[in-house]
């Protein structure tokens, strides 16, 4: 008799901390989802901010950018027709965005006389909102 009923108590106590768990589950999943693409854009813009330097550095070097047709891998290997290359500007391969998706690189850009560098987002498409928006290199 005692058996049984130190299993029923058990049965009980797992119910229990099951419940709870799924509990904490449900209030705090979400929240930590909006974080986690939070973080995403906060990595891209940082991303994109960190092209700036090795991008800069090349047109003092070659005296232009990059030309679209090169795109940010002209930071790393350089091109055949570009006088006074003196890469690697980068370290390592030009790393994707937090999506998984490749940056695009414009130059001449549309935003200015700075070339246009820009992750699509979750989608990999231009426009969007929420975790789709488009994370720009001429907005903060």
């Amino acid at each position: 008799m005692r058996r049984t009923n130190l299993d029923a108590m058990m049965v009980v106590a797992m119910l229990v901390v099951v419940t709870i768990i799924a509990l904490f589950a449900t209030l705090v999943a979400p929240s930590m989802v909006g974080h986690l693409e939070k973080s995403k854009f906060v990595a891209a813009r940082a991303q994109i901010a960190n092209f700036e330097q090795p991008v800069t550095q090349y047109k003092l070097d070659t005296g232009v950018f990059p030309a679209t047709e090169q795109g940010l891998e002209a930071l790393l290997i350089g091109p055949a027709n570009v006088a006074h290359w003196d890469g690697p500007y980068l370290v390592k391969e030009t790393p994707l965005d937090p999506w998984g998706h490749p940056y695009l690189y414009k130059f001449p850009g549309e935003h200015g006389n700075q070339p246009d560098i820009i992750s699509y987002g979750a989608d990999g498409r231009a426009g969007g909102e929420g975790s789709s928006a488009d994370v720009v290199s001429w907005k903060n």
